[in-house]
């Protein structure tokens, strides 16, 4: 072989080598984050870890349950970060989370984290429901403000309520499950079936209530507690309510298959760099140094339900058959 065809040669082989060096391994994360939330968190984990990149697959927490529990047998993902505890927990019963201890856990608050034996999911946040409450509608429609769950059944309000399809929506379901809960399951139905006479739609969004809410596509929006903090500091005319017994749940990460690469999203997911950007959007985050205080959020911790998401995940099939036979008729289409 002459000198300039080795030269070549060699330098054909320095490139592909070079190129598999650098080129970054992807890790499929499924999520149930907010749409608008994801560019973020991906843009600060590649610029620390810039040997690897995330492919987020996102939808809403029961669809992504849904389909991480359908592909138990062949699955995807490599990492599910930012869905509901009470799903976190139902895909560590079923055999699809692995046991994984990250590196950072001592500096999470326990509360927001599995708390069984051989832990496979960690807090990254708290999230609330609330009564966004459109305060010019109420005024035109002469609507009075409410202030707890039963002034919902009120007559005056027909027509005029949107809150999340529990199948659909991890926000839904949070809050039927609080009901559920903190009222008995007698009284929890009876009083779903009156909220039901005064309920325009069922949306398959946690935050699409208090949107339409902001927009005065209807009064009242039972949704998510951040969605109307922030469009409230955007100038909705909103009143941003929380009820006594109002639904709450930890959002959390897990390891579906042990790649190092998925270890260090996991880990990087718990961090407090990673932290600092939820609380940007959730006042309650598991990093115990990381705090802030939003404008316009209301003071969920005085009433929080008690909430048992190993139960959540276990009766979650049993609560969304009955509550579909019973109301899926009002829900929104499916886009």
């Amino acid at each position: 072989m002459n000198n300039r065809l080795m030269k070549g040669t060699m330098a054909t082989l320095l490139a592909l080598l070079a190129n598999h060096a650098f080129a970054a391994q992807e890790v499929t994360v499924y999520t149930a984050f907010e749409t608008d939330i994801l560019a973020k968190y991906k843009s600060a984990f590649e610029k620390e870890n810039p040997d690897i990149k995330i492919k987020w697959v996102r939808d809403s927490t029961g669809i992504m349950t849904a389909k991480l529990l359908a592909e138990k047998n062949n699955p995807q993902a490599e990492v599910v970060w930012g869905l509901a505890g009470s799903s976190m927990a139902l895909l560590k019963q079923d055999g699809l989370l692995k046991p994984y201890t990250p590196k950072g856990l001592d500096d999470l608050h326990d509360n927001l984290n599995d708390p069984q034996d051989n832990q496979a999911w960690f807090g990254n946040d708290a999230f609330f429901n609330a009564i966004c409450f459109n305060e010019i509608v109420a005024q035109q429609l002469n609507l009075p403000k409410p202030t707890s769950w039963n002034d919902l059944t009120n007559p005056i309000y027909k027509g005029h309520i949107a809150m999340p399809n529990p199948a659909s929506s991890g926000t839904g379901y949070m809050q039927v499950s609080a009901w559920l809960q903190n009222m008995g399951q007698e009284q929890a139905w009876a009083y779903m079936e009156k909220l039901d006479h005064n309920m325009a739609h069922y949306t398959h969004s946690g935050s699409k209530p208090c949107v339409q809410a902001g927009m005065g596509e209807v009064a009242i929006g039972i949704s998510m507690a951040s969605r109307g903090a922030k469009l409230k500091s955007q100038g909705a005319p909103l009143a941003v309510i929380t009820p006594k017994g109002i639904g709450w749940e930890s959002e959390a990460v897990g390891l579906v298959q042990p790649s190092e690469a998925a270890k260090r999203v996991v880990d990087w997911s718990i961090s407090q760099a990673a932290n600092e950007l939820y609380v940007q959007m959730y006042p309650v985050v598991g990093h115990k140094a990381v705090k802030a205080t939003a404008s316009n959020f209301p003071n969920v911790q005085a009433n929080m339900a008690k909430m048992d998401f190993a139960a959540m995940g276990s009766q979650r099939a049993a609560i969304l058959a009955t509550w579909s036979a019973k109301f899926d008729g009002k829900s929104e289409p499916k886009s």
